[in-house]
């Protein structure tokens, strides 16, 4: 007798005290859409030569209610980014301030003047609500606002050089992550691309000499995701912008991150900021919300108040334009740094850059003692270790801070290396998914982005679910290896392979 014939009715299974107990918090839909495939899975799965036993119905209840979380599971999910990358495009790059936060809720929860002039009662322009808080704050005459800073370059490029050439020195060619590069967006703003100067040296004659009928811009893009050391050399803006002047026309900087506050006061290394370009003569400025300044991804565009004009007439403004939530999170973020006396206190971002070492060791004396209990098998330390900023930002500069370093007890490589894959994906498996990096034998949490009593808490509450998911991790891992073994049909799978580096580093940055 077929085995699948014995499986209970959709109805049958519905029936059940658990299952009909779960249609209260899911819904009956959903509830019998896991039972439907829950069902189908187990099918597939009788239908395999040598298949256990048909389940008994507490057991098809058991795996629908497992079916059920998956399906209510949201695919964007909030992790503890311990990767040591505070700025990590891969996790959301910048988590946003409260006032952000609050902001956004009351936009999404009202209609708000959006394009409404509350004053004169007729229709009114978007971007006033951040243009004039980000002409205080950079000093420029004009601004707008775009969906990134890619978006930002691409539409300041097609509305001042479209058909011209846009001369850029050789060695800011940029190329950044998501296959970004500045030749690229130059051809599909309509720009041509003319290079300038040597990779590692550009003096001011060679964009003299390079100045011609043709020229439409000259563009300077900011190095924020690599660095060239050693024998070098470079055009400061304010010389950029009288070559640019004298000739009658414009000069364009991408920074990229812009900050908007003196890194140096907070104890890190200096940062361009968009007001040093403005001040240098800079007609337009871009530079990205989300990163260093600490809001919403945004691509915002500074300078005089003409160039500006001609940006927001482009075709391609409207279709780059800002949504009203991402608006509500700008103007917010941009009202704590004109507003607040303490900005790297009420801007995430800022304060997790500006953590003490002490600060961060401290965190890991308190959590030490409750980690080295969970797992037998896995020894961990606490050990000095170098954070970076991410998404492009001072690609150099290292942060000093702490990890908590997890390494197996086993003598044997391969035996070591399975153990760390096994843990890293247990990590994974939490309710909030816990991100490290795997680098020189060890699995290591960064402990810089857990600030405050809240987050340790909630760290160390759902710890308490690890040994579990390690041990689910290893049966999984084992069946993987069976299934996979010579003799049965299939290829050997080798177990002897590097570990992989999970969010070790973000080498994304530069303008999206």
């Amino acid at each position: 007798m077929d085995v699948r014939r014995s499986l209970p009715a959709v109805d049958a299974l519905l029936a059940h005290p658990h299952v009909r107990e779960a249609r209260g918090s899911y819904g009956q839909r959903l509830v019998r859409r896991a039972v439907r495939q829950t069902l189908d899975e187990t099918r597939r799965m009788l239908a395999q030569p040598a298949a256990p036993a048909s389940p008994d119905l507490d057991s098809l209840a058991t795996r629908v209610l497992s079916r059920l979380a998956e399906l209510a599971r949201p695919a964007s999910r909030a992790v503890f980014n311990l990767t040591g990358t505070v700025i990590h495009t891969n996790l959301g790059r910048s988590p946003l301030a409260e006032a952000a936060i609050e902001a956004m809720t009351q936009a999404a929860r009202h209609p708000v003047a959006l394009e409404y002039d509350l004053d004169s009662g007729g229709r009114g322009d978007r971007d006033r609500l951040v243009e004039g808080l980000l002409c205080e704050l950079t000093g420029a005459e004009a601004a707008t606002v775009v969906n990134n800073n890619a978006g930002a370059v691409l539409l300041a490029l097609g509305a001042l050089g479209a058909g011209r050439e846009a001369l850029i020195s050789r060695g800011e060619l940029i190329e950044i992550g998501g296959a970004f590069r500045m030749p690229d967006i130059m051809a599909a703003a309509g720009c041509r691309l003319r290079e300038v100067g040597a990779t590692n040296r550009t003096h001011a004659r060679d964009f003299e000499g390079a100045v011609g009928e043709h020229t439409g811009l000259i563009v300077k893009a900011h190095t924020s995701n690599y660095a060239i050391t050693g024998f070098t050399c470079s055009v400061p803006e304010t010389r950029l912008a009288e070559i640019a002047h004298a000739h009658g026309i414009p000069f364009l900087v991408d920074l990229g991150s812009g900050a908007l506050v003196d890194f140096t006061a907070l104890g890190l290394p200096y940062e361009a900021q968009p007001g040093d370009a403005i001040g240098a003569g800079a007609d337009v400025v871009t530079f990205s919300g989300d990163k260093l300044l600490g809001g919403p991804q945004a691509g915002i565009i500074v300078g005089r108040r003409e160039a500006i004009a001609r940006i927001k007439r482009h075709p391609l403004k409207r279709a780059l334009r800002l949504d009203k939530l991402t608006l509500a999170a700008l103007e917010a973020t941009l009202r704590l740094y004109r507003d607040s006396d303490a900005p790297q206190r009420d801007i995430p971002t800022l304060a997790l850059l500006a953590r003490s070492e002490d600060a961060i060791a401290a965190t890991g004396e308190r959590l030490l003692p409750h980690v080295q209990r969970l797992l037998p098998d896995i020894e961990v330390t606490l050990e000095p270790c170098l954070s970076q900023l991410g998404s492009g930002s001072l690609p150099v500069d290292r942060l000093p801070s702490r990890a908590l370093a997890w390494r197996p007890k086993d003598s044997q490589r391969r035996l070591r290396e399975r153990r760390l894959r096994r843990l890293e994906a247990a990590l994974r498996d939490l309710p909030r998914p816990v991100i490290g990096r795997l680098s020189e034998g060890a699995l290591r949490l960064d402990l810089r982005c857990l600030s405050g009593a809240d987050e340790e808490a909630a760290f160390l509450d759902q710890l308490k679910a690890l040994p579990r998911r390690y041990a689910t991790s290893e049966a999984s891992h084992r069946a993987d290896e069976e299934a996979s073994a010579p003799g049965i049909g299939r290829e050997s799978r080798r177990t002897d392979e590097p570990a992989r580096a999970v969010a070790a580093s973000d080498t994304s940055g530069g303008a999206p």
